[in-house]
Parts: structure tokens; sequence; C-alpha cells
């Protein structure tokens, strides 16, 4: 039989069978090249997407887990509550190896806070505190404002620092540049004496919804501070009072606190390979969220996209050579233990790296898809590439050098192929770690075909006769 006929012999098998990967077995495996998975893929390709945009399944799904459990910070009982339920459901689901995985966490407490213009008027200015901040004096802490642009901006002032509350007045550019300011800005104010630190939450649009989010305080700098969001509006009206000479005094309040850790668990449920089981295809997202609105965006979407697309591979009998597994990594938000713990539990020694053949991530938001940013080899790009025309008739075809996301970064450094589930990303940054992220951000149809993207790719590349090839792993 030539491998043409064998192409075609598989394709018809794909499309009316429900365990291909057992009869691809008895045949030649099909090559990478473009036209061969094609012939070979696109039928298990079409019935993937044809299933996941049949109904609202992933939508639905979503709605319950946001509704029900609300945000599901790190170390906290609706986290853990939330945990049980998808173990419960997976359960249900007929996935196979369903199991929670044990991640201690860090457990950081907001308490109760506020920000006030006291002078030249009494003002409350819209506020959220930064994970890990310290917390203010029980009164409070009072001083005049300075407002700076940048870090820059600050070492030039920082004379007139001492003694004041700086707030780091920074427009919106990139998230990767102008999320510095939140990560850094309470160490660099301390450094000049400042008595804390206010930053322009890091967003391109705001209707007065403060942004929260991870910071870290440098070791070098002795001295810990108060570090918290004000809107976008908030931080430009205390620029225009200080451009007229008016010379703004704000009270701030932080009842913030870090506990000891907490236990938490990495959520793992499989459809086990029927030629190389030991072999995995990782794909998920992260199942906590922030401490504010539902987290249906961030992050929960992509978990639940990711779970779905893994039942559907399951619901429809596709059988693939290696295993797929889904993960929902813990503690994502404010400390990445998750996504370190998995890389410890599976991929401790060389022997356990080199049996991932894949890890994919979804934490952009499952709005509307248009492909994968791939970390890897050049090699590895293009068969993704080839795998990825597959998803043509749904426009999430484009695969591209780019990210792949935090939580497959421990996995991705040791030389792992990885992929991120890119969208429109438009709005994801105007509701980005606020009380807006919630479940009406997001339509029904956009996670849908985000279920079918994520599906095709981590099948079809579970079930390819040799894996991908792979990188040397990043030097530490």
């Amino acid at each position: 039989m030539t491998l043409a006929a064998v192409g075609v012999f598989v394709a018809l098998t794909l499309a009316c069978s429900a365990a291909p990967a057992a009869l691809l077995a008895q045949s030649t495996p099909a090559s990478t090249g473009a036209d061969a998975i094609a012939r070979t893929y696109q039928p298990a390709a079409d019935r993937l997407i044809d299933a996941a945009l049949r109904d609202s399944a992933a939508y639905r799904r979503l709605e319950k887990l946001v509704d029900t459990f609300g945000p599901r910070f790190s170390g906290t009982a609706s986290l853990e509550r939330a945990i049980d339920w998808v173990l419960a459901e997976m359960k249900s689901d007929g996935l196979q190896n369903v199991r929670g995985e044990p991640v201690m966490v860090p457990r950081w407490v907001r308490g109760a806070e506020s920000a006030t213009l006291v002078k030249p008027r009494r003002q409350r200015l819209h506020m959220l505190g930064l994970g890990g901040s310290v917390g203010t004096p029980p009164a409070g802490a009072t001083a005049e404002v300075l407002v700076v642009t940048s870090f820059d901006d600050l070492t030039r002032r920082a004379t007139e620092a001492r003694g004041k509350i700086v707030v780091f007045d920074v427009p919106f550019t990139t998230y990767g540049e102008t999320v510095r300011y939140r990560r850094d800005g309470a160490s660099a104010a301390a450094k000049v004496g400042a008595v804390a630190s206010l930053i322009r939450s890091v967003t391109p649009h705001s209707m007065q919804t403060p942004h929260t989010g991870g910071m870290v305080y440098d070791s070098t700098v002795a001295r810990r501070i108060p570090h918290a969001a004000l809107t976008v509006e908030d931080a430009m009206l205390l620029h225009r009072l200080q451009d007229t000479g008016a010379r703004p005094v704000v009270t701030l309040k932080m009842g913030a606190r870090t506990l000891p850790d907490a236990p938490s668990r990495n959520v793992v449920a499989e459809v086990v390979g029927v030629e190389r089981p030991d072999e995995v295809v990782v794909l998920g997202g992260h199942i906590d969220s922030w401490d504010v609105g539902q987290g249906a965006m961030d992050d929960g979407g992509g978990s639940v996209a990711a779970w779905e697309a893994v039942r559907l591979i399951k619901e429809l009998g596709l059988r693939p050579r290696r295993t797929v597994r889904v993960v929902l990594w813990t503690n994502e938000e404010n400390g990445l233990r998750g996504g370190r713990g998995y890389r410890d539990a599976h991929a401790a020694n060389a022997a356990d790296v080199g049996k991932h053949v894949l890890a994919i991530e979804s934490d952009a938001g499952v709005f509307r898809p248009t492909g994968f940013g791939f970390v890897g080899s050049d090699s590895g790009l293009a068969v993704a590439r080839r795998v990825g025309a597959l998803l043509k008739r749904i426009g999430a075809d484009s695969v591209a050098m780019g990210e792949g996301g935090a939580d497959i970064s421990p996995l991705t450094d040791l030389g792992v192929p990885g992929m991120g589930l890119e969208v429109d990303g438009t709005r994801y940054f105007w509701y980005h770690h606020t009380e807006a992220d919630m479940l009406d951000k997001l339509d029904p149809a956009e996670v849908a075909r985000c279920v079918a993207t994520m599906a095709v790719m981590a099948y079809v590349v579970a079930d390819l006769p040799d894996p991908l090839p792979r990188k040397a792993p990043t030097t530490p």
C-alpha cells in the first residue's frame, strides 16, 4: 500500500471509528508533512470542532463554577470547595486518573482598605491593595503625594520623595512594560524614603475600576512600605492637582497581612493513550483567581475550556497514541506554586521531562481564538503549524513563535515544547484583576471556539507518529 493510500484509509477510519489510534497502529504511520496530517486528521479535527460548537456546554459549566464559588484566591475555602467540585465533575465525566495533587500555597489576606484625598478637599479614591503588600498602621498613613511618571522621574526627584506617598502615574503601553510599576514600585519608592506607594492601574481602559495583582519586595531594600493601585482616573486627578500647585494629601489605610502557607491542589485528569500512555500532552489553565470579581475571564474560562477539550476527546472516542492530561493549576496569581509543583512531581528528571511531548496553556481570556504562540524549536514549530492548519475553518490556524504561559514555563524551561492559546485580546486588560471580571464579559460561542482549538491541537499532537522536535533546555 502506498503512503498516499494509507493516508486516505486512515482519514476515512478517523471519520467513522471511535478508536482511530488503534487502527492507525495497524498501518504504516503517516508522516508529519502538511498533506499527510491533513489527510489523516482533518476528519477527526472536524468532529471535535463540530462537537465543541454544537452547544454552550463549556460556558454553562463555567457559569456553575464562578456563580457557585466566586473568586478563588489561594489559601481560601472557596478555592478548595471549587477544586472539590471540579474533581467530582471530572469523575462524573468518565475521565481517567482524576486526582488532586497537593501543593502548599501562599496566604495573603487583603483586610479592610481605603484611600482618601484629604487636601485640598475630601474625596474617596478608588483603590485595591496589591497582593503581597504589607499593611499600614491601624490609623493609616497620611502624607502629601509626589506624582511621578517613571522610575527615572522618581530618581530625578528623589530628594522630594522622603516622607511622602509616591504615586506612579504611568500610562499603559504593553502589559510587560507597564506592570513593572506594580511589581517593583514599592521598593523603588522605599529607597528614596517614601512612606507608601500607589500606582495607576495597569490597564488601557478604565471606568473607575482599580486593578489588583502581585508585587514583590526587593530583598536588598530594608524597608517594606504599603503598595496599592488607584484607578486611572484617580491617578490622573492627583497628577493634575500637583501640576496646579495644590500639593494633595492622601490617607491610605490597608489591613493587609501574610499568613502561613496553606494546603491546596493541582487538579489532574486524563484520557490515557493506547500505545504510549507514559508520553503526555498537557493542557490547562489556572483554577485560582484574585480575590475580586469572579475570575471568569482570568482564568476560570481557560481552565474550563481545557477541561472541556479533554472531555470531548473522551466523549467522541478519540483515543490518541499518547495520554492527554488536563491540569488545572493552583496559585498562578500570586506564587506559581502549582506550575512548579507539577514540574517537581512529573518532570523531576530527564526521563520524565522527555515524556512530556507538549504543554498547552490558556490564560489570556477565552475570547475569539486566533491560534497559538509557540515556544520551542524551529522544527517543532513547523510541525505545529501543519497541525494548526486543521483549524482554518474557525480562523484559529495561526501558529507562530511567541509565548506559552506562566504555569507551563517550568516545563518549557526544561525544553518541553509549549503553546499559549492566542485570542482577540482587545478587552482582556480592561477587566484583568478587577471586580469586573465576571461571566458576562465572555461570549458562549467564543468559549466554544477556544474549546475546539485546544481539543484539535492536543489530540492531534498526542496522536502523531513522532513527538514534536524540541530544543535544548534553558540554562538557569
